[in-house]
């Protein structure tokens, strides 16, 4: 789907209007060569922040199992929890035969790098961000607020 979103819609090339939901499968990321997590590695990634304690493969493939009508296989989880492994987003220790994984970025850190990717494609920042705050409710928009002026002040949060 190619287009612009504007004001909770998405516009075609024909002019063409879809509902906001529509413009949810428009990936911005794609259309400008970015990259996240494809789905099974945001679930996975989703499973190890919600954690207190490093977890196996076996045990984020229970997690991950429990909602899905088509079953993962082990293997599948275990090449994505090592390719996430390589690529900086997991740690893993040796416990027995098998190793447990702990994320060594929180998911904010996440999102920040994927906002420091749309900065990179030399977007406008403000323009930007303030399509992002449009999306934020009242209770956000305060602690945004705080959070700046902590930053204004000198301290961080």
């Amino acid at each position: 789907m190619t287009g612009a979103a504007h004001a909770g819609v998405l516009v075609d090339l024909d002019g063409a209007r879809a509902p906001r939901t529509m413009a949810l499968r428009f990936s911005w990321r794609e259309a400008a060569g970015m990259r996240g997590f494809g789905e099974l590695e945001q679930a996975i990634m989703d499973v190890v922040w919600a954690s207190v304690a490093p977890l196996t493969v076996r045990e984020v493939l229970e997690k991950l199992n429990r909602d899905r009508p088509q079953q993962l296989a082990y293997n599948t989880v275990q090449t994505v929890m090592e390719i996430l492994h390589r690529k900086g987003w997991l740690s893993r220790a040796k416990e027995g035969r098998a190793f447990r994984y702990q994320a060594t970025k929180d998911r904010e850190e996440y999102a920040a790098s994927l906002i420091d990717q749309v900065w990179a494609t030399g977007a406008d920042r403000t323009a930007t961000l303030v399509r992002l705050f449009d999306e934020l409710d009242e209770a956000e928009v305060d602690e945004l607020r705080t959070a700046l002026a902590a930053r204004r002040d000198g301290s961080r949060s």
